[in-house]
């Protein structure tokens, strides 16, 4: 091909400088409106006057609409961010981390009950414990403790050691400290001795 062939096929044809005259340009909204009004004013400029004041009318009340839609927007993000700190502090000062709290106690209570029965504070250990284990229960806190001979499971048995026994291979050979659950979440797994396999 040489160079003014490859020109002429660049250049647009006759038909098609026609058809790109013939095509209108895309107007908005807004340049359609005044154009409606320009022309409406050629023949009733008092008719033009009230169709502009109309139209400002309608801009202006869109862009308060807008306004108030912006502002109860951003009014409900900050309500869901203000529900949702509230849910947050909630949490934090929920049961759970009191229990976690009160379960040492509630251990050591345990120990000092397996010291000797002449000890002269076994009574009001026996009594605090009582109570102790009155306010978990309020709390809705039950205690984890497997019978020897059943499976351990995971989710709620802590396994220390495995040890010589005379039940079945990988079964609970011993309870060595309860574990507990609360709404059937586990706060703190029970600690087993499994038999060994």
């Amino acid at each position: 091909m040489t160079d003014e062939a490859d020109a002429a096929a660049e250049e647009p044809t006759d038909a098609e400088e026609g058809a790109e005259a013939d095509a209108p340009e895309a107007e908005t909204e807004e340049e359609l409106d005044r154009s409606l009004i320009e022309r409406v004013a050629e023949y009733d400029e008092e008719l033009a006057e009230a169709v502009r004041e109309d139209r400002a009318d309608y801009e202006e009340r869109i862009e308060d609409l807008e306004g108030k839609l912006t502002r109860k927007q951003a009014d409900f993000q900050n309500f869901k961010k203000r529900q949702q700190k509230k849910l947050e502090q909630q949490q934090a000062r929920a049961t759970e981390s009191l229990v976690e709290d009160l379960l040492p106690v509630r251990d050591n209570l345990a120990r000092a009950l397996e010291q000797g029965e002449d000890t002269d504070i076994r009574e009001g250990v026996e009594g605090t414990l009582r109570e102790l284990d009155s306010v978990l229960a309020d709390e809705g806190v039950e205690r984890i403790e497997p019978e020897p001979g059943e499976e351990p499971d995971p989710e709620r048995h802590e396994v220390l050691m495995r040890v010589e026994s005379d039940r079945p291979a990988g079964t609970i050979e011993e309870l060595y400290r309860p574990g507990y659950e609360m709404g059937e979440k586990v706060i703190r797994t029970a600690q087993v001795t499994v038999s060994e396999e």
